[in-house]
């Protein structure tokens, strides 16, 4: 007769399961953005987005999209502690977090970027997302040193502090220019007549997030109940949520200016155009919030069959990550060859639902060989360089 497993491997088990399909979900509106970009870039939005002028099937699959890199960026921090916890403690997370975000930076600047542009050698490097977690994982593998109050203290006040700077700006012949670009004012780094460096995400905020990922982690302990974690969750999803509706009434700090539109579903978009580069305190505070509640749902349903592949997604995040930027590109390429350009400079689909259609083709071409490469790394975790991907 098969014994039940002990009471903490059935915690540990719905944690991951949950943590993973979270992860999963936020590639998955991920993949979607980026179906967006590719396809549908002769309809580019602003950041925030022009209510007037944006329609609502693209408003709100774009605001969708934005819950992708805050969740992430936070489970990171959690699988930081994660990984402190199953290992032998802090000076094992400093130097994982140190390493893999070099490597994370420097995915960015080759074979990411080459994904975007097509371009070698490049004239132009974006730093995006993946740039931005590898920042925060260096600054992380510094921060794992601090009383887990201070860090909770300190991720917070950078979060809810960082847009009292909105306002500091630094000349390009500044020497504060290059730093300030980085850490918070999206710009422009001039590095040689050939090249230059577009910091689409400014880091400071998302430090503050990561950080606030790992001193949460504790509430996914071995040793922590379900339910206790589970109240915590639904508190600070409500918080977040709350905050968010509170500070936008208010209509003042954290956030440009939101006012009513022409009509009633204008207005509600323009309650929720919010800030991403960098990411405002009520960007944070909504796209969290909602985080929070997702995870909570997703592990009160840890045993569903249709979270498998949300969790196989989730487990191989940055294999997919790349897989996808190649796969859109190559399919970008057939699209102009067989049929040219049909949107003046570019090739487009006419629709936003024809965007959510191929998103959802290539989720599915794209399942099996992510989960074949899961499988490879659950398998052979004596080959170091997996866990990296």
């Amino acid at each position: 007769m098969t014994q039940n497993p002990p009471h903490s491997t059935i915690i540990v088990a719905g944690r991951l399961t949950s943590i993973d399909a979270l992860r999963g979900m936020v590639i998955l509106f991920m993949l979607l953005d980026h179906v967006r970009e590719t396809f549908l870039l002769h309809r580019q939005v602003s950041d925030p987005m022009d209510v007037a002028m944006t329609e609502p099937a693209l408003f709100f699959s774009r605001t969708l999209a934005h819950l992708c890199a805050p969740i992430f960026v936070l489970l990171t921090g959690v699988s930081a502690w994660l990984y402190g916890e199953k290992y032998a403690g802090k000076a094992d997370v400093c130097s994982f977090l140190f390493k893999r975000g070099l490597f994370l930076v420097v995915l960015e600047l080759t074979l990411v970027n080459v994904a975007w542009t097509f371009q070698f050698p490049p004239t132009v490097i974006y730093l995006q997302v993946i740039w931005a977690i590898g920042l925060s994982m260096i600054a992380m593998a510094v921060m794992v040193w601090l009383p887990r109050r201070v860090l909770l203290l300190l991720s917070l006040a950078i979060i809810a502090g960082h847009n009292v700077l909105d306002a500091v700006h630094f000349p390009i012949e500044s020497a504060m220019h290059v730093p300030w670009a980085i850490l918070h004012d999206r710009g422009w780094i001039e590095l040689s007549e050939g090249l230059r460096l577009r910091t689409s995400y400014p880091v400071l905020p998302w430090i503050g997030v990561i950080g606030l990922g790992y001193a949460i982690g504790p509430w996914f302990g071995r040793a922590v109940e379900a339910k206790v974690r589970q109240r915590k969750l639904m508190l600070c999803g409500v918080a977040g949520l709350t905050g968010f509706i509170a500070l936008r009434l208010l209509n003042g700090y954290g956030e440009r200016p939101w006012v009513g539109g022409d009509t009633s579903l204008q207005t509600l978009m323009g309650f929720f155009n919010i800030t991403k580069y960098p990411p405002s305190l009520l960007f944070v505070a909504l796209t969290l919030g909602v985080g929070f509640l997702l995870l909570l749902w997703l592990e009160q349903r840890q045993n569903s069959r249709w979270l498998r592949p949300l969790t196989v997604f989730g487990s191989a995040p940055m294999f997919f990550y790349l897989l996808h930027l190649y796969a859109l590109k190559v399919l970008y390429l057939i699209a102009v060859a067989l049929f040219g350009l049909n949107q003046g400079s570019w090739f487009g689909f006419s629709s936003v639902g024809a965007v959510w259609l191929a998103a959802g083709l290539l989720a599915t071409a794209l399942y099996r060989p992510v989960r074949g490469f899961s499988e490879l790394k659950a398998r052979r975790r004596d080959i170091t360089w997996l866990k990296y991907l």
